[in-house]
């Protein structure tokens, strides 16, 4: 019996249970290639799972609104003091654990430092920004003024002196750094250089890449922003959730954001798996898994371009790809139906000059599930090869399902 499926749950609701079971089976058949999923390990299963949602711990530390919250206290409190340690932060910072996810975290950032109208500057969905990054059909567009910069339309990378000339232009109050589909490194010194210059707050959006920050493998935001925000089930490999760092002046105002502005009760099982990926994130081992999503990321890549593949800055940097499926004739939704029929996931994306946001014609990849399950240069080899005759080659993905199948199981998951 697996060791996630309640023993009674079977007993007491059949349908369920057979639905969870289903969707174990296929996590575990399946190659994961979304960059922003990842398999979190059992034990965050465990505290994720556990008796500490029972509590209602409306407030923070010491002021909160309900009685009996004498050791959340003590969780929320370890949670912030090791995810400063983990990130290597001075007195100078602080840190709200409390947000539910990335969207909501943005949201609190927002509404705690601007006011409804407002101008903020961030990065094109089509070009790999976030929808609240400031997309129109997001609360970011709809509540406050959206200035959007793009990618350079030649190189695919981010264009500083062009962002700078639009900050100048449009002066927004707020500049976002960070993306969900962008392969290279991001300079947040320049874009630190930017805000400073036009009067703006730096909000550094680290949700893909934190995990590689924490190791070395990207430069690190905090020396340039004035906020910093990352979700914590990528690349940190914890529990769904977001947390915020700010910069101790103004703590209060993002704390205020946090709850009542936007949340009410945190999840208190949430928080204590977000103390411990602090606390997993700080050992040895976590450092060489980020190294290893990296080396996959670019030989993954390589491979791909081998295979005829174009790729959006002709490669990668970090843990991500993207193929532009355009020379293929091929749309992102059938690229991504395809592949899944075969038992391989990636998504559709958008890339520089898509017309149609519903029918993208980019396929975005990256590395960090396939390395949780222990798969290294090797595989990545196979895996491009199995796409390339998925998307290319065009053989039947029955057939290919049944080699993922087999590759699947030499690397089983910890559930």
């Amino acid at each position: 019996m697996n060791r996630f499926y309640f023993r009674n749950l079977k007993k007491t609701d059949a349908r369920l249970a057979r639905l969870i079971l289903a969707e174990i089976k296929r996590q575990k058949e399946t190659i994961n290639l979304i960059p922003s999923e990842n398999i979190a390990d059992p034990v965050i299963l465990e505290v994720v799972g556990s008796p500490l949602m029972n509590k209602y711990s409306e407030g923070y530390p010491g002021r909160r609104y309900y009685p009996g919250n004498k050791i959340y206290d003590q969780i929320e409190n370890l949670a912030k003091e090791r995810l400063l340690k983990l990130f290597k932060l001075s007195k100078n910072w602080s840190v709200n654990v409390q947000s539910y996810s990335g969207s909501p975290a943005n949201l609190a950032i927002y509404l705690g430092l601007l006011e409804p109208g407002d101008k903020i500057m961030g990065l094109s969905l089509a070009c790999g920004g976030h929808l609240t990054h400031g997309h129109l059909v997001n609360f970011s567009g709809k509540i406050f003024h959206s200035v959007l910069y793009e990618l350079n339309s030649k190189t695919g990378y981010l264009d500083y002196q062009q962002i700078e000339k639009l900050a100048k232009k449009f002066r927004p109050k707020i500049i976002v750094s960070g993306a969900t589909a962008y392969p290279r490194k991001i300079n947040f010194s320049q874009f630190g250089k930017i805000a400073k210059k036009v009067g703006a707050y730096h909000l550094a959006d680290i949700s893909h890449i934190a995990g590689l920050i924490i190791s070395g493998l990207h430069p690190s935001p905090f020396p340039y922003a004035d906020i910093v925000m990352t979700t914590t089930h990528k690349t940190l490999n914890g529990p769904r959730g977001a947390v915020i760092f700010s910069r101790k002046e103004l703590a209060q105002k993002i704390d205020k954001a946090v709850f009542p502005g936007s949340q009410g009760g945190p999840h208190n099982n949430i928080t204590a798996a977000k103390a411990l990926m602090a606390f997993l994130d700080s050992k040895p081992w976590f450092s060489a898994y980020q190294k290893q999503i990296v080396k996959n990321s670019r030989v993954l890549a390589s491979e791909l371009k081998k295979y005829g593949f174009k790729l959006l800055t002709n490669g990668t940097d970090n843990h991500l790809m993207v193929i532009d499926l355009r020379p293929l004739n091929l749309a992102g939704s059938e690229a991504e139906t395809y592949l899944e029929n075969a038992g391989i996931l990636a998504n559709r994306n958008s890339v520089p000059g898509d017309l149609k946001p519903f029918r993208p014609s980019g396929l975005r990849l990256g590395t960090p599930a396939v390395t949780k399950r222990g798969m290294k240069e090797k595989e990545m080899k196979k895996i491009a090869e199995l796409i390339f005759r998925v998307l290319i080659k065009k053989e039947p993905t029955a057939k290919i399902n049944q080699e993922v199948k087999k590759l699947c199981q030499k690397f089983p998951l910890p559930y």
